[in-house]
């Protein structure tokens, strides 16, 4: 008879570490205490965010009070109404009956301020920072208004008289947001996004593989964007955008800014510009779109601009059917963010750094400006104007700020202009299409402004057949080269042109030209010297991979339905991609600069492939020119420590699978004993019929003959 077990008792003694109580009979949920400051293992995004830090709202935000208007009597209310409707209009949609001016009973003047209540917060919140109230509006010589939220005076009345000292937060070690430029093997990183996934990999070519770096799911609802120099990478949401870096990719900051389409990070990482766009709400309306302005570090919203998309949508800004197109505002070039621009109707309004006021308190007057460009290297701005009546149409080079013109050239029977700056800012050539005699049909030609020359020279030049439409046009990142695709029919050609010769003499020179192509897309290699040659999308994805210094065809590849060409930073490899334009097929091919396929990789629906950028080089470009001509010193050397680096994260691999595996036999052992008291509990426990062998239970049919019985047969 096998004997009656307290199942509970048992427990505890093969458990004697168990807290009281185990295993909990007869407990209460509510009594269960956890210790404290533990958060059993799950964290928060919101952990950062202090309880004091949170303020409740009393409702007026959208309140402004605007002090220190004139005293007017009884008689002068209206009048002086008037004006502070005037001023309020300025500052968005005001509700009805939504302006108050009190009147004192006894002396029947004006207090000498006004409540507005606007619409929106969101247009309060842009009045205090429009640079026409933030500093007060000069209403007359002796009356200059200021401008402040009705919640403030709350918040001010609630300050204690008597001071006392904040507690101090003990500093936190932020992640080093660089951390990837200190990769032993010198791997840069990519960002896919693709399905509700998005992962950041370290591109391995030498091994021919991708390394996973980082990974989430649902980490944005539309894309992703890195930071000019790769510091931080963007995330886009409903309530607005959050940017995150470090090894672990922890949240920096976060921008409300609810339905945002699309951002623009300034060049020095500085700034970002967030872009929406409101859907008319009566049929007389127009299309509205909101862009602010943040500073990325702090996380402080700086400037609205709002108002209708014609207002915006003007020349090169336009797209069609009155679309806008993106970036409306251009930031100049340069190692600081000083300045950014956009466009408007015989105009560009330069706003100034950090203070994000007009420059000089007003733009920059051009008749019938059209486009405009920063060099990426100063603030020098390149603005085109087309033709007016008899007025030519026009380039001009104007520097920031003095606004002074330092080139100019005048154009006629002007059809079209585009503007190509080099990337280093050294030359900015100009596509010009001109109509013929006849305006049946427009001819190319090039001008190309020698911006770091003395008196900056203009060299002009067309092609052979100055009729053929240029489909494409690109400089070489480093160097005195440029590519121009050109031809009519289906395999256009690919021409290569010198702004140097050997001696460093200034004139346009071609080198070589390639016939009968399969090419709609050139892509230089960042350092130069390399280029492919594509066919994408109705091309089918034909590559060739070309050395323009030994002006040869390296190797030629396809890569079927590729539908975009991207370079790493170092351009040592280059990715070709099949993006979820394609139905089928989708997935990244890394090739080596010469063109050998290193690895694929297949990832349904993919969205979006992106290198991590890099910061500038530090390096003067005389020791980038010594590292150029001694490169193969340099290689030999390094080659051979990558070698060892490579062997010794081979090495580290093994020793962290001898490492787990050693820790997994610790674990075993250190489970004998609960697994001897386990066995000695089920001995107890099953009693003699625990020394039965363990048996299954089959089934089995058989078939028995249990009588036979003989009868005649009567076929009658």
């Amino acid at each position: 008879m096998v004997q009656d077990l307290d199942p509970f008792a048992v427990a505890r003694d093969l458990f004697p570490d168990m807290p009281p109580g185990f295993p909990f009979e007869n407990f209460d949920l509510e009594e269960l205490i956890l210790p404290t400051g533990d958060d059993m293992g799950i964290k928060s995004d919101d952990d950062d965010i202090k309880e004091e830090d949170i303020q409740t709202q009393s409702g007026f935000g959208s309140c402004l009070v605007i002090q220190n208007l004139p005293k007017a009597p009884e008689e002068k209310y209206e009048k002086l109404m008037t004006v502070v409707r005037t001023i309020a209009s300025k500052m968005g949609e005001v509700r009805e009956n939504g302006i108050y001016m009190p009147l004192d009973e006894t002396t029947k003047m004006t207090k000498g301020f006004a409540f507005v209540e606007l619409a929106r917060r969101e247009d309060a919140d842009a009045a205090l920072l429009d640079e026409r109230f933030a500093n007060g509006y000069q209403l007359d010589k002796n009356h200059k208004l200021i401008f402040c939220r009705f919640d403030d005076f709350d918040k001010y009345a609630k300050v204690p008289d008597e001071y006392v000292p904040l507690e101090q937060v003990p500093y936190k070690q932020p992640e080093n947001l660089h951390s990837w430029l200190a990769d032993k093997l010198g791997r840069d990183q990519y960002v896919l996004r693709f399905g509700d996934n998005t992962v950041v990999c370290f591109n391995d070519g030498k091994r021919g593989r991708a390394d996973l770096a980082f990974q989430r799911e649902y980490w944005t609802e539309s894309f992703v964007q890195w930071s000019p120099q790769g510091t931080m990478l963007a995330t886009m949401h409903r309530q607005g955008m959050a940017v995150w870096g470090g090894p672990s990719f922890t949240r920096l900051n976060r921008f409300a800014h609810p339905s945002v389409r699309l951002i623009d990070f300034s060049p020095n990482e500085k700034y970002i510009l967030s872009y929406t766009s409101h859907e008319p709400v009566t049929a007389r309306d127009s299309y509205t779109i909101l862009i602010s302005i943040w500073d990325v570090r702090a996380g402080k919203l700086l400037r609205k601009f709002e108002g209708p998309v014609d207002e915006y949508a003007v020349g090169s800004s336009a797209g069609p059917n009155g679309a806008l197109k993106w970036p409306v505002f251009k930031w100049a070039g340069g190692r600081e963010d000083l300045y950014f621009a956009r466009l408007g109707r015989s105009k560009i309004s330069i706003f100034e750094c950090p203070h994000m006021g007009l420059l000089g308190k007003e733009s920059l007057k051009l008749d019938g400006v059209q486009d405009f460009e920063w060099s990426p290297a100063e603030p020098l701005l390149a603005a085109y104007s087309a033709e007016q009546g008899n007025q030519p149409a026009r380039i001009v080079l104007i520097k920031i700020p003095e606004r002074t013109e330092i080139r100019q050239k005048n154009m006629l029977n002007v059809s079209d202009v585009k503007l190509y700056w080099h990337p280093q800012g050294t030359y900015l050539a100009v596509k010009v299409e001109a109509w013929t005699k006849t305006k049946k049909s427009t001819t190319t030609s090039f001008q190309i402004f020698c911006v770091k020359d003395k008196d900056v020279p203009l060299e002009v030049f067309e092609l052979k057949n100055n009729k053929e439409r240029v489909l494409n046009f690109a400089w070489e990142p480093k160097g005195h080269r440029f590519a121009v695709v050109h031809g009519d029919g289906p395999r256009p050609s690919i021409s290569f042109f010198t702004m140097r010769d050997d001696k460093g003499r200034l004139g346009v020179r071609e080198l070589k030209m390639l016939d009968n192509r399969a090419c709609n897309a050139i892509s230089w290699s960042p350092q130069g010297r390399n280029i492919v040659l594509a066919g994408l999308k109705n091309f089918n994805g034909q590559l060739e991979f070309f050395n323009v210094d030994e002006m040869e065809t390296m190797a030629t590849a396809e890569h079927f339905m590729a539908t975009d060409v991207e370079w790493d930073p170092t351009g040592r490899y280059v990715a070709t991609v099949v993006s979820h334009v394609q139905q089928m097929e989708n997935g990244v091919n890394v090739w080596s600069f010469g063109g050998r396929l290193l690895y694929s990789t297949q990832r349904d629906k993919l969205y979006q492939f992106s290198w991590r950028p890099r910061m500038p080089s530090l390096l003067p470009p005389e020791k980038e020119a010594e590292i150029v001509k001694n490169l193969k010193q340099y290689s030999k050397r390094y080659d051979e420590e990558d070698e060892q680096l490579i062997m010794q994260a081979d090495a580290d691999v093994l020793h962290e699978r001898q490492r787990a595996l050693d820790e997994w036999k610790s674990y075993q052992e250190s489970r004998r004993n609960y697994a001897a008291l386990q066995l000695d509990f089920k001995r107890e426990l099953y009693g003699p019929r625990f020394q039965e062998k363990e048996f299954t239970i089959q089934k089995v049919m058989v078939e028995q003959v249990i009588d036979v019985k003989e009868e005649p047969y009567n076929a009658k």
